[in-house]
């Protein structure tokens, strides 16, 4: 990430929920990320429900229910098969290819 070199941000392993808070708010704040961040516990609670290593897209629906689930990425990323499953489940139309 560009901002990242320039600003030469550097965060270590949290420890606490704290500093993974902290870490969280610096990539919200300072790097000017503007998509909803959730913050998942010390235990990796969520890391072992979605197996999201070493990364992978999801819509998950209220209740926790997941509706999607994709590939590995970052090669097997495909955010408009996603788009497309988040209208299916929300009743809309997915938006077209930007």
């Amino acid at each position: 990430m560009e901002s990242n070199r320039k600003d030469k941000i550097v965060i270590n392993q949290p420890r606490a929920f704290e500093e993974r808070r902290q870490a969280a708010r610096i990539l919200v704040e300072r790097l000017k990320y503007d998509l909803p961040v959730a913050i998942d516990s010390m235990d990796n609670r969520a890391d072992a429900a979605y197996a999201a290593w070493p990364e992978r897209l999801y819509v998950v629906a209220a209740g926790g229910r997941i509706v999607y689930r994709g590939k590995l990425g970052p090669f097997g990323f495909d955010p408009s098969e996603m788009e497309k499953a988040l209208a299916a489940h929300l009743g809309t139309v997915a938006v077209a290819a930007r």
